[in-house]
């Protein structure tokens, strides 16, 4: 474990199953703080820089309509219902989905012509694991296996 966690960038290539009509190259990520998260790295091939928020690592689609963030905050003590209280800006009833447990929370909602998804995994110790992903909203049903497949691999080490 020790050595996973001292490394900055990790790609560990995963089987894709047969069903799968389009070979969407899934890998793991792995960074220095301990996120674990499997991407379609055929589907988000470009590397964007640093993200947004927290520490971690953007990438983008070729063409650039989809982006997703990978990154890790510090938790401060806080809760994940905490968390969205502290920072969410929209009500829940703005939101397209809402989930909240002890252990993470996952929102989406709709922003003109995309649809924006954030998932945040609250480790034991003192951070906070996350995913933004933004992606045209027209394509939707399109994105929805690969969205569910990224949010539930979410993990820290």
């Amino acid at each position: 474990m020790g050595v996973l966690r001292s490394l900055l960038l990790f790609i560990i290539p995963i089987a894709v199953t047969p069903a799968a009509a389009v070979d969407l190259g899934w890998a793991f990520y792995v960074d220095s703080h301990g996120t674990v998260v499997a991407i379609p790295m055929g589907t988000f091939r470009v590397r964007a820089g640093p993200s947004q928020l927290g520490t971690g690592e953007r990438f983008t689609t070729a063409d650039g309509r989809a982006e997703l963030a990978v990154y890790v905050l510090p938790r401060h003590g806080q809760s994940p219902a905490s968390y969205l209280r502290a920072h969410m800006k929209d009500s829940s009833g703005n939101l397209d989905y809402h989930r909240v447990s002890n252990r993470f929370f996952a929102v989406s909602k709709y922003a003109n012509d995309k649809v924006l998804y954030r998932r945040c995994n609250f480790s034991a110790g003192s951070t906070i694991h996350c995913i933004d992903l933004s992606y045209p909203r027209q394509e939707k049903r399109s994105w929805d296996e690969a969205v569910t497949r990224i949010s539930l691999s979410l993990r820290p080490l």
